[in-house]
């Protein structure tokens, strides 16, 4: 398994070269911005950071102290935002209460950081590993929809793995190395966007001579 999540992270890499996530001026900005991009698209995160960067907005106290309507017009762009608006403050809120700063959090074991992260209102295990990984450069493996389509497509998923279940699988089989989980959920992403969409762009594909979704829809032709 370990030779297989590496062969096809090569075979990704080589096709999109590096990608250079996370896109964003501190640690701090990139848990913002993991939890703004809850269930919307990077380009509408980007124009509510944009905004929350011409409000000076952008630090733990700004944002506990922001009247809660004047931030939701601020992060309106991601979408469900009097509900991340409320997640933001606290986050801020708690951060400030417990720790002071977001990097102490971030200076305990994975184990510890994690599961307080967990513990958050609004911040699910994506949310809560894209800032382990993106804000701590700590190795927690993101596993989103993408994940899962294109290791299911693969054969390597069935689908009724839970998120940790698939988490671990990179967890375990994979260099426990930051960079690497960095550069491999990017290439995820970029893959199933370029690709593996919902219906499938697979001419030309880098994983379409292994893959057991195409293998499966060529031998489906032959037999009609």
């Amino acid at each position: 398994m370990t030779e297989t999540l590496l062969n096809i992270y090569h075979r990704l890499d080589k096709t999109y070269g590096d990608l250079n996530w996370w896109p964003a001026g501190s640690p701090f900005e990139v848990a913002i911005g993991a939890i703004l991009t809850q269930n919307t698209n990077w380009q509408n995160v980007e124009k509510a950071i944009i905004n929350l960067q011409a409000a000076d907005a952008l630090s733990l106290q700004k944002l506990s102290n922001f009247e809660p309507v004047e931030l939701e017009q601020l992060i309106r762009p991601s979408g469900y935002f009097r509900q991340k608006a409320e997640r933001l403050q606290l986050f801020c809120r708690y951060l400030l209460a417990q720790h002071g700063n977001l990097e102490i959090l971030l200076q305990q074991p994975m184990s510890a950081a994690r599961v307080e992260l967990l513990g958050l209102k609004g911040i699910g295990p994506e949310t809560a590993d894209s800032i382990l990984l993106y804000a701590g450069q700590i190795p927690s493996f993101v596993v989103d929809a993408y994940t899962r389509r294109i290791f299911g497509r693969f054969g390597l998923l069935n689908g009724s793995e839970s998120y940790d279940d698939v988490r671990q699988l990179f967890m375990q089989k994979l260099p426990q190395q930051a960079s690497l989980f960095n550069q491999y959920h990017a290439l995820i992403v970029q893959h199933a966007k370029i690709h593996c969409l919902k219906k499938p762009r697979c001419l030309n594909c880098p994983l379409s001579s292994d893959c057991r979704y195409l293998l499966d829809q060529n031998k489906s032709a032959e037999l009609v």
